[in-house]
């Protein structure tokens, strides 16, 4: 048994050899690598942030390689695990609002020790997964207005436990990955303007009751940051102050002023790309912005290879998380979106966002080595 267990894992691992998009990987660890520089020279010796970060990227990438080798149609196959695994992510959710303590006002993470989780970057990788097992089974009858109903239920109730955190920013890449699979997979217009309505309302709703008032003041603080310079719209003007300050080239790695001298807060997390901007300028940031660019490439290649419904759907979901996250991290650290709280994918210190992603780019990895082998 031992020895049949052993040449299947042997196989497995072949497979990954000959057929995993390795132009995908080596576009990951490319960002990795440049996530780990940027904590290096952001974060403070004494702060054992790099080492912390250095190991979440090996575990991370153990993490990318077993689920490259797990075939992903265990997922599609087994809708009730997926029920499970949700429902017990958004019980962790509602736990951290009762029992988590608030850090800088926040109920986002359990704190283990040194370490600290923050369920909703698991919820991001779940709810692709549910969305894409529930759409992939309906998608002859996607157009009836139940399945946008009860689709967005599941959305919706984890979205309001975040808003309580409160995290509007996750809140927000929830939003669009179930609008990216709802729109793609055939909603009616009519239906569309009426989650738009909804969702105004919501919007409305969450102002008055759910945002606490720093999120308020972060917003209002966006349309003019210089009538509060040294409160709400600080964090704003400083790190529209550092990205653009580093011109063409950058002032160096590891002399930028605006993070050094602390006047841009969060650098390693928040504002990563306004500080690696500062310190590489416009041409790294370009670069930066090509290496996402490159790799959503590879993502959508790897949707239009995929075999079956569940398998491009997922592919689609995670190519929304991913690219609205960066999206939303890149317009704020350049004064074009209110402050969020968001980290820039691959590249922002934290271990729970970063495995999060590597485990869904290893599923990735499954969808692309099992559709080639059922071409070949």
């Amino acid at each position: 048994m031992g020895t049949m267990r052993g040449h299947k894992f042997f196989n497995e691992v072949k497979k990954f050899i000959l057929l995993a998009d390795w132009t995908l990987a080596a576009s990951v660890l490319v960002l990795l690598a440049i996530g780990l520089l940027a904590v290096w020279s952001f974060s403070p010796p004494a702060s054992g942030l790099f080492p912390r970060q250095l190991l979440w990227v090996l575990l991370g990438l153990a993490a990318f390689f077993v689920f490259s080798l797990v075939d992903y149609r265990i997922f599609r196959n087994h809708g009730l695990f997926l029920v499970f695994l949700y429902l017990a992510v958004l019980a962790m959710l509602l736990a951290l609002l009762l029992f988590a303590p608030s850090t800088r006002g926040v109920k986002a993470w359990f704190h283990i020790g040194s370490a600290s989780i923050q369920p909703v970057e698991l919820m991001k990788l779940v709810l692709i997964l549910v969305l894409a097992k529930y759409f992939s089974r309906r998608h002859i009858e996607i157009a009836r207005l139940r399945h946008l109903v009860i689709s967005g239920l599941y959305v919706g109730g984890a979205v309001f436990l975040v808003l309580l955190q409160p995290d509007l920013g996750s809140s927000l890449i929830l939003a669009a990955i179930w609008l990216a699979v709802v729109f793609f997979s055939g909603i009616r217009w009519r239906h569309l303007i009426i989650f738009f309505l909804l969702a105004a309302i919501l919007a409305v709703a969450a102002w008055s009751s759910l945002l606490a008032p720093y999120q308020k003041e972060r917003i209002t603080a966006f349309f003019n940051p210089y009538r509060d310079p040294q409160g709400a719209g600080y964090n704003i003007i400083q790190a529209m102050v550092a990205a653009g300050s580093g011109q063409l080239f950058g002032k160096g790695i590891g002399y930028g002023t605006q993070s050094h001298l602390n006047f841009l807060p969060e650098p390693e997390t928040d504002f990563i790309f306004a500080a690696f901007a500062e310190e590489t300028g416009f041409i790294g940031a370009i670069i930066l912005l090509g290496l996402f660019g490159f790799l959503g490439w590879r993502i959508i290649a790897v949707g239009t290879q995929a075999q079956d419904n569940f398998s491009k759907l997922y592919v689609l979901g995670f190519a929304a998380f991913m690219f609205s996250q960066a999206f939303l991290h890149i317009a704020v650290n350049l004064g074009l979106l209110p402050v969020t709280g968001i980290g820039l994918p691959l590249i922002s210190y934290g271990g729970s966002g970063l495995i999060t992603i590597l485990i869904g780019l290893g599923i990735l990895e499954s969808i692309r080595i099992h559709a080639r082998t059922e071409i070949e």
